[in-house]
């Protein structure tokens, strides 16, 4: 691993996504290629340090390692926090003000898969437009040969500062010994949640904590139903009140209610929104532009502020920082909270629905009644071979039909009764449709509607 390793251009451009680096290990993502982000992270950024942290994948310490080697050659320090979740991480970022910091993880994705995701300062956020593609564009260019001066390297234990961290998030005396199965997904949750819910008053019902990067149950993506099968059989054969899968790093989580319903997360959104505006009256909640039209109707009946935003986290914490919003989410599970240096957290979103419905004193499916009036879709997707046309022939369609419209991401085509999304994929030839409707029927004609005009 040297200056000298030849560039593939077209990988790597491949490679960097909109908010990360990812890709198969080792025929995409090689340690080669971990090496030279590192040499690249430092050439654009000057960190004099870095924090590195990693979770269960099988490829995770050999990508770590060539990552930490290749921040050393380049002249700056290293802070191994070791195996972490992706918030623990960010946590680690700010508590310690670290000037940067990468998390070696592919998320939910497949074993096979691994990545890195980086942030400044404060865990600010790095994607494309802020840093990232100067990475990439350096390490296409090449560099200089090495520092002179090989940076130090230590190892860091953070996690005890972080689990009392995010006990300290909320009241203990505000909540009830509720029972919950728990689903890690043989990821970071299987360390951190212990760690975490220690004298805390919940009784937890542990599945997959053990660590493994082959994820030998089922793959750490909870958005797939196959994957909260299991869980759904546990709470509702155990009498649990909820239960929570936790993607592979950790950052998200998604609820089951007692009877074994999934809660999307916009509607955690809608809850945790509650709490948060509890503890911050007046302040501004950012929410994703794909989250129900319940959620900002939620946020101004509790005397919020609530701010639109694109889809993607590095939008969300900008957004939120401008407008020093005390927490933000979407539907896709990811939380964002202003107390942690806006950085998201499924564990900290968790526990402070587990506040609220210990306050509420009821179940979780009676608790998010009243805020989930309406029926969706979910994300369907759809190969189409030339994006643009179709997205303008369906622009122009409801045009004529009188729809307001938007290009905050993708298009939002939207009526007084029910409201679509549709964007392309990054990575993908694919485009990805969300609506939204008052009534079933009318969520199920107007699905198909859009559907054929996107497929014809």
């Amino acid at each position: 691993m040297t200056q000298d390793t030849p560039v593939d251009a077209k990988l790597i451009r491949s490679l960097f996504k909109a908010y990360d680096v990812r890709g198969v290990v080792p025929s995409e993502l090689t340690p080669e290629l971990a090496y030279q982000v590192g040499r690249g992270l430092v050439h654009v950024l000057r960190p004099q340090s870095v924090a590195v942290g990693r979770d269960m994948r099988v490829s995770g310490p050999e990508i770590a390692d060539a990552l930490i080697d290749g921040v050393l050659d380049a002249g700056a320090d290293v802070v191994d926090l070791g195996m972490v979740s992706s918030d623990a991480l960010y946590f680690a970022v700010g508590r310690y003000g670290y000037p940067a910091g990468v998390m070696v993880t592919a998320s939910h994705n497949p074993a096979e898969y691994n990545g890195l995701k980086f942030c400044r300062e404060e865990a600010r956020a790095i994607s494309l437009d802020t840093g990232l593609g100067e990475i990439r564009d350096a390490i296409i260019a090449g560099f200089a040969p090495p520092a002179s001066r090989r940076g130090a390297l230590q190892q860091k234990d953070v996690l005890r500062d972080y689990a009392e961290f995010m006990r300290g998030q909320i009241d203990p005396a505000k909540v009830s010994p509720l029972k919950i199965a728990v689903d890690a997904g043989n990821g970071m949750a299987g360390k951190t949640v212990p760690m975490v819910f220690e004298g805390l008053p919940f009784e937890v019902i542990p599945m997959y904590f053990e660590l493994d990067g082959s994820f030998p149950n089922h793959e750490a993506n909870p958005l797939e139903p196959e994957n909260i099968v299991d869980l759904q059989r546990v709470v509702v054969e155990q009498g649990c009140d909820l239960g929570v899968a936790f993607d592979g790093d950790a950052d998200r989580m998604f609820l089951i209610d007692e009877h074994g319903a999934f809660i999307g997360g916009d509607m955690v959104t809608a809850m945790v929104a509650v709490k948060a505006l509890q503890r911050s009256p007046g302040a501004a909640v950012v929410y994703n532009l794909i989250c129900s039209r319940s959620v900002p109707e939620v946020v101004l009946a509790n005397g919020g502020r609530p701010l639109r935003s694109r889809v993607g986290h590095s939008y969300i914490k900008e957004l939120m920082r401008q407008e020093d919003a005390v927490f933000g989410g979407e539907h896709s599970g990811h939380f964002y909270f202003r107390d942690l240096w806006y950085a998201d957290s499924g564990m900290l979103a968790l526990l402070t629905v587990l506040e609220l419905v210990s306050e509420a004193g009821k179940p979780l499916s009676q608790v998010i009644a009243p805020l989930d009036s309406r029926v969706r879709s979910g994300e369907i997707n759809s190969e189409v071979a030339d994006p643009a046309s179709v997205a303008a022939r369906i622009e122009a369609h409801y045009r004529a039909d009188g729809a307001e419209i938007d290009h905050l991401d993708g298009m939002t085509v939207s009526f007084p009764d029910w409201w679509f999304n549709l964007r392309s994929s990054n990575t993908q030839p694919l485009m990805r449709l969300n609506v939204e409707a008052d009534t079933r029927a009318t969520l199920d004609a107007k699905t198909a509607e859009v559907l054929a005009m996107v497929r014809s």
